[in-house]
């Protein structure tokens, strides 16, 4: 899984990585050089007494140190750009594929897996890729070199590597081998701590308002106690990791001078090739090393690649159109025909043979109990599911062949739950439309009824915008999102339950402005306040996910027993006539 991953993401980094491969070998073999010229130095220079050896040797090994710490220091640099290129295209890549997504999607995977593996995940393959650049060709390198160095000091040493080189590397594979499924686990645990932590912090005002913080801190305990858990578990293997290895190279390191030592005594060995040798054991040992950091960070990384994987292979469920629609002849013109929708794994249908008709002009208002589909009708308008079976239609094209962009400019919806981003009041209003003037801003902020509370703002439309738009009460919020739809000018605006939070002399001001704003455009409201869509030229009345009644609000009271319940729940007799 990490290895296609990272094959086409690396591709264009060619050159760089050609670069790295080059400097790592600059580097290996001017270590390599190090040992062999330092037992030249002590046995033709030191022990003979020679001053002009030694300087001269030692001026060539100053020249090789510096090349090779030069040469490293380049090779890291080139990595890290080649690494830190990978991982910026990789999280470029699964924010795009994020932002495909449907909310089917984003409901599969969860907001807090999605950051997780865009982020953490990102972050474990980017490591692995510096590893794996500053490990595969020095590691390799320093390791058969110096035992093909320390076979030419000495061929009866060398046979100890034999013994302690495969003994040093099971050690390793032993306790490798044991961490992919722990840190698998660590990411599942990852995405536990984030997603609670999500919920507290988004549900913060519910929490206080019952009291529950106890509670909410017994949750978060577990998870954490979860985390830190696997956590402290991979903790364990790797510290058993050093001090194994450690222990490997000690007793080769003592082998080494006790066997050299008597070779020394009957004159078989000369002392420089014996410090030589000990100076490859320690080029193996140091290769044995990064091996080993390169094999801890692969099960994770392993495991980081498949969450990222599964993300980018997932195929929103609702894909671009082939050959996209790029012009409407009558974008105002909305119609639902025959609609079915089903959320997945549901028993029922939430939506069944649906059909109504909007026209420019006209305000088309869809009233029904909770539950009975009005809000998923009209995530139909805008794409964000796609229906089981049925029509959407705008300007008699489907929606599902219409441009995205074409679409988002057609459609304007306000969400029941308005979302405000941070920043501030203008660039909220301005998202939809980014050249909009300041005039346009307070007009839509009027007819939205908000410019008097953005006007007593210190700083008016600069006002600070928090997160979410949280420094903002709700009812502020839904005319702050009224009027960012406003100044997008669609040709069709959705009000999904949009004046809920709204006292009645606001709602009767706001829908009174509305109508002579969106006098030429297409308005579908959907409401449970029987206030607010009774003017509507049109009303239609939905229960169990099926259509009831259609007509205006005096045919429906008159004639529909479904509509006429929902009205007497909410007005007198003699008000509802």
């Amino acid at each position: 899984m990490l290895l296609p991953l990272l094959r086409t993401r690396i591709r264009p980094y060619r050159r760089l990585l050609a670069l790295v491969v080059v400097l790592q070998l600059v580097q290996s073999l001017a270590g390599l050089l190090l040992p062999t010229l330092n037992a030249d130095l002590v046995n033709g220079g030191v022990l003979r007494g020679d001053t002009g050896h030694v300087l001269g040797t030692g001026g060539a090994m100053l020249a090789v140190t510096l090349l090779q710490v030069t040469a490293a220091g380049a090779a890291v640099f080139a990595a890290a750009r080649v690494a830190m290129g990978v991982g910026r295209d990789l999280r470029s890549e699964v924010f795009r594929r994020v932002q495909g997504f449907s909310v089917r999607e984003v409901g599969r995977f969860g907001p807090a897996s999605l950051i997780t593996r865009t982020t953490n995940d990102v972050q474990q393959v980017q490591t692995l890729t510096v590893l794996a650049l500053t490990t595969l060709v020095a590691a390799p390198l320093m390791c058969f070199g110096g035992t093909a160095l320390a076979l030419a000091q000495d061929v009866p040493l060398a046979l100890l590597l034999l013994l302690f080189v495969p003994v040093l590397a099971g050690t390793v594979l032993l306790v490798v081998r044991r961490m992919p499924p722990l840190f698998r686990t660590t990411q599942e645990r990852v995405d536990r701590v984030n997603q609670v932590l999500r919920e507290q912090i988004g549900g913060a005002r519910v929490v206080r308002a019952f009291v529950r913080d106890h509670h909410e801190q017994r949750r978060f305990g577990a998870a954490n106690d979860a985390l830190t858990a696997v956590s402290l578990r991979v903790g364990r293997l790797t510290a058993l990791m050093y001090p194994l290895v450690i222990v490997v190279w000690e007793l080769a390191t003592v082998a080494v001078l006790w066997a050299g030592g008597h070779r020394l005594e009957d004159g078989t060995l000369q002392a420089g090739a014996l410090i030589a040798f000990l100076g490859y054991l320690l080029q193996i040992f140091m290769a044995v090393m990064m091996t080993m950091f390169l094999l801890m960070q692969l099960p994770r990384a392993e495991v980081s690649a498949g969450r990222i994987r599964e993300v980018l292979d997932t195929e929103p469920s609702v894909a671009p159109p082939a050959a996209p629609v790029r012009r409407l002849r009558d974008p105002g013109h909305l119609e639902v025909r025959d609609v079915h929708f089903s959320y997945p794994g549901a028993q029922e249908p939430v939506l069944r043979g649906v059909s109504l008709t909007a026209r420019p002009g006209r305000t088309t208002a869809v009233i029904g109990s909770t539950g009975s589909g009005k809000s998923t009708l009209l995530s139909l308008v805008p794409r964000l599911f796609d229906p089981t079976a049925g029509e959407v239609l705008i300007g008699g094209v489907d929606v599902r062949a219409l441009d995205p962009d074409l679409r988002a400019r057609t459609v304007g919806l306000v969400p029941q739950k308005p979302y405000l981003f941070s920043g501030t009041v203008a660039s909220n209003l301005r998202y939809g439309r980014p050249d909009a003037t300041d005039e346009e801003l307070w007009h839509a902020l009027a007819v939205a009824q908000a410019r008097e509370f953005v006007e007593a703002l210190p700083d008016g439309l600069d006002a600070p915008v928090d997160q979410g738009g949280t420094n903002l009460s709700g009812g502020q919020r839904q005319r702050l999102a009224i009027a960012r739809t406003l100044v997008a000018r669609p040709a069709v605006y959705l009000f999904d339950d949009s004046f809920s939070a709204l006292d009645n002399r606001t709602d009767a001001l706001l829908r009174a402005a509305l109508a002579k704003e969106t006098a030429d455009a297409t308005v579908v409201i959907v409401a449970q306040r029987v206030a607010t869509v009774r003017g509507a030229d049109r009303i239609v009345v939905l229960d169990e996910g099926r259509v009831v009644g259609t007509g205006t609000h005096e045919e429906l009271l008159r004639d529909d027993p479904t509509y006429r319940e929902i009205v007497l729940s909410q007005l007198t007799e003699e008000d509802a006539a």
